[in-house]
């Protein structure tokens, strides 16, 4: 089992750190908004791997991949909702709160259910997973869905760990660029901009 378990811990951490939306999302919104922000944004966002797991370990995400119109369908819903969540930055006063009052302030619930179905709704998570985790199953005599869910869990857990650590060296960031009076414009674009190419990333 950890013959298998080690080479995928290594390999989950290395596509972890590579720059990709979920990353990029967690350090602009630590940023913006602080860490802890940040982590729960991160929280959601992790726990849509258990969607994505569970889909694999029943095999949905293969009848998912092999039917063209309902991938696309899938992919049309997620794009929508990134474009939305776009919108409503776009919207939204450019002045940052840097202090903990305003942080406070922010509705953390939302932020949890904002990452989770970022993620839910984008099912190249899931043709992902597909074609990853087969290749790490360890037993021909545990139940294959078992193996899948422990992989998932692995997952996420390391995925956790580095996305608390970015939220936490992003808030450290923050410090040095609140000074700077056009920081709010700044980092308003940047999270439309990051919520706009995650949209264009689902359909390359």
């Amino acid at each position: 089992m950890l013959e298998q378990l080690l080479p995928f811990l290594t390999a989950s951490i290395l596509l972890t750190l590579a720059p990709g939306p979920d990353i990029i999302y967690v350090l602009v919104r630590s940023i913006a908004y602080g860490a802890k922000q940040g982590i729960v944004t991160a929280l959601g966002l992790v726990s849509g791997i258990i969607v994505h797991t569970t889909l694999v370990a029943f095999g949905v995400s293969a009848v998912i991949k092999q039917s063209e119109n309902l991938f696309l369908i899938i992919k049309i819903f997620g794009a929508v909702y990134l474009l939305y969540l776009a919108w409503q930055v776009y919207k939204s006063d450019a002045k940052i709160a840097f202090s903990a009052e305003g942080v406070a302030n922010k509705k953390l619930g939302s932020l949890y259910r904002q990452g989770f179905i970022m993620n839910v709704l984008n099912p190249k998570v899931g043709i992902f997973f597909l074609a990853f985790f087969p290749g790490f199953l360890w037993s021909s005599e545990l139940d294959t869905v078992w193996q899948f869910y422990i992989l998932g869990l692995v997952f996420m857990f390391q995925a956790l760990l580095i996305f608390i650590f970015v939220s936490l060296l992003a808030d450290k960031i923050s410090v040095y660029i609140k000074s700077h009076p056009k920081s709010g414009h700044f980092l308003k674009w940047m999270q439309v901009v990051v919520f706009m190419l995650i949209a264009l990333l689902i359909f390359i």
